[in-house]
């Protein structure tokens, strides 16, 4: 029954929406540095970090699918409509990275780290009405239905994927006339899709309590 009563508070259903959105986002910079066959860091290969990355950057494509599995967990991710999917892509992978990050010793990184595991098994824990009946075997499991994110919301997650990753893909924004504004114009978008989505939802929840 509390469950019942978080899963069906707007506030806490804002929270996990947007939590979606960030950590979709925070795996954009290192996935698709994999996916372009770049480097990662350039901590020199004499240290244990920059030795174990160097040895995957060599690795060829493992590398790039790597990288490939980020980005496809973080559009997952921001689709909301495949979140669950997405989420359970991206504990497979943020797992292996936060060992990594407490093995190595990794300077402050294992505290992000840290707290990423914590806010996806948070999203994981949102969704179990959609998990624990895969683990039921052979018994009968009646499932609750919850609403799922607005169209919305989808939308924007959708446009806000497809800017971060163009963001991503354009480089640094100094690096020439075009780049420059093309980086300001999809920063604008963001930005608009951010409060419109707000004030739309916002007027749609007002709505609903006046009737």
């Amino acid at each position: 029954m509390r469950f019942e009563k978080l899963r069906t508070n707007t506030f806490n259903q804002w929270i996990i929406i947007h939590l979606r959105y960030l950590l979709g986002f925070a795996f954009f910079p290192s996935g698709l540095v994999k996916v372009m066959g770049e480097r990662f860091t350039r901590v020199s290969t004499s240290e244990p970090i920059g030795y174990f990355f160097e040895a995957l950057y060599q690795s060829g494509f493992y590398w790039n699918f790597l990288g490939l599995t980020q980005v496809i967990a973080g559009i997952l991710l921001m689709t909301q409509r495949f979140a669950t999917l997405g989420a359970l892509v991206f504990l497979a992978i943020l797992s292996n990275i936060w060992i990594i990050t407490l093995s190595l010793s990794f300077q402050g990184t294992w505290i992000i780290t840290s707290l990423m595991m914590i806010a996806i098994l948070v999203l994981l824990i949102w969704d179990k009405h959609k998990i624990l009946p895969l683990l039921s075997y052979n018994k009968s499991y009646l499932v609750e239905q919850y609403s799922d994110p607005d169209r919305l919301w989808i939308i924007s997650g959708s446009i806000y994927a497809i800017c971060f990753i163009s963001l991503q893909l354009l480089g640094p924004a100094n690096a020439n006339v075009f780049t420059r504004w093309f980086s300001l114009f999809l920063g604008v978008v963001i930005l608009i899709t951010f409060f419109t989505s707000n004030i739309m939802a916002y007027r749609k929840r007002k709505l609903l309590l006046n009737n």
